[in-house]
C-alpha cells in the first residue's frame, strides 16, 4: 500500500498543474467516487454535478496529509476538493498522450486546458475519489489524523504515546496517532532508531522517543527523495517505479542477514501486519 513517501512523490509531480483549468471530467466507474458535497443516502450512487468535480474550475493547490492527497479547486465564487486516496492499488498519472496507457483499470479521468489528463486507475479499488464541499469539511476530515510524519517531532511524538500500552509498531500505524506511516516505513525506522517493534510505546523514555521521532524523518525523506518504494503497483505521475526500495534494510528481509551485524532478521505479526526486526540490533 502506498504510504507518505509514494503519495508525497504523487503531490510533487502533480504539483506544475497549479493554475490550470480542468475543462472534463470523465468518471468511467461511478462506484469509486463519493459525492460528498450533497447529501445522499449513498454517495457512490446517482449523478454528479460536473461543478463537484472541478469542470471550470482552476486548480489552486495540492496538499497533502498522512497517505491522502488532495486537489483545492476555485471557482468564481466557491471551491471544491477532490480527495485521492490510493488504497493497495491506486495510481495517479499524467497522461500527454491522445491514448491513456492500460487504460482497463482507469476510473476517473480530468482534461486540463492544454489537452493533458490527470488519470485516477486502481485496479483492486480500494482507494477512491471523494468530492468536498470545500477545504474547510477537508480540514474537519484531516483533524481526526495524528501530525504528518514527515515533520514529526519528538514532542508530538511522546505526547502521542504517552501511556499507551500498545506495541510501537501498532502505534506507528495508527494513523490517527502519527499520519502517513505504514508498514515498509514503520519497520525501517524502528530499525534506523534500534526499538524492538514489540516495546511498549508507553515504556519509551524521551531519549529513544527522539531516536525514533528523527528516525521517521530520515527514513521518509530518503524514500521521497527515492521517488518512493515500488513493491508492485506503485508508479510516480510519469508512470515510472520508485528506487526506495533499495533502501530497505529489514523490511521483508525475514531469515536474512541484517545489514549492521548479520544476525538474522527475525519476523512476527504485530496489528496483524508483518513485522521485521534485527533482535541483535533492536530492543
Amino acid at each position: 500500500m502506498p504510504e507518505l513517501p509514494e503519495v508525497e512523490t504523487v503531490r510533487r509531480g502533480l504539483e506544475p498543474l497549479i493554475g490550470h483549468r480542468i475543462v472534463a471530467c470523465d468518471v468511467r466507474r461511478r462506484d469509486v467516487v463519493r459525492d460528498r458535497t450533497i447529501e445522499s443516502p449513498n454517495p457512490r450512487r446517482g449523478v454528479i454535478n460536473p461543478d463537484s468535480l472541478g469542470t471550470g474550475s482552476v486548480i489552486s493547490a495540492l496538499v497533502r496529509r498522512g497517505k491522502q492527497l488532495a486537489m483545492i479547486m476555485k471557482y468564481h465564487t466557491h471551491e471544491r476538493v477532490v480527495l485521492l486516496q490510493l488504497g493497495m492499488s491506486g495510481q495517479v498519472s499524467l497522461v500527454s498522450t491522445p491514448r491513456i496507457p492500460d487504460a482497463k483499470h482507469v476510473h476517473v479521468v480530468w482534461t486540463l486546458d492544454d489537452t493533458r489528463r490527470i488519470v485516477f486507475r486502481d485496479p483492486r479499488r480500494f482507494g477512491g475519489v471523494t468530492l468536498l464541499p470545500d477545504q474547510q469539511t477537508l480540514d474537519r476530515a484531516w483533524s481526526q489524523l495524528g501530525p504528518d510524519a514527515l515533520s514529526i517531532r519528538a514532542p508530538l511524538l511522546g505526547s502521542a504515546i504517552e501511556g499507551s500500552q500498545r506495541a510501537i509498531k501498532a502505534a506507528l500505524l495508527d494513523q490517527g496517532v502519527l499520519a502517513g506511516v505504514g508498514n515498509i516505513y514503520a519497520d525501517e525506522s524502528l530499525f534506523r532508531a534500534g526499538i524492538d517493534p514489540r516495546a511498549i510505546s508507553g515504556s519509551l523514555g524521551p531519549d529513544r522517543v527522539r531516536a525514533l521521532a528523527d528516525s521517521i524523518r530520515a527514513v521518509l525523506r530518503a524514500a521521497v527523495r527515492a521517488r518512493g518504494s515500488t513493491l508492485r503497483d506503485y508508479r510516480d505521475t510519469n508512470n515510472t517505479p520508485g528506487s526506495a526500495q533499495l533502501l530497505h534494510q529489514v523490511y521483508n528481509r525475514a531469515g536474512q542477514a541484517c545489514p549492521r551485524c548479520g544476525h538474522p532478521i527475525e519476523s512476527t505479526r504485530i496489528a496483524q501486519r508483518s513485522t521485521c526486526w534485527c533482535p541483535c540490533c533492536q530492543h
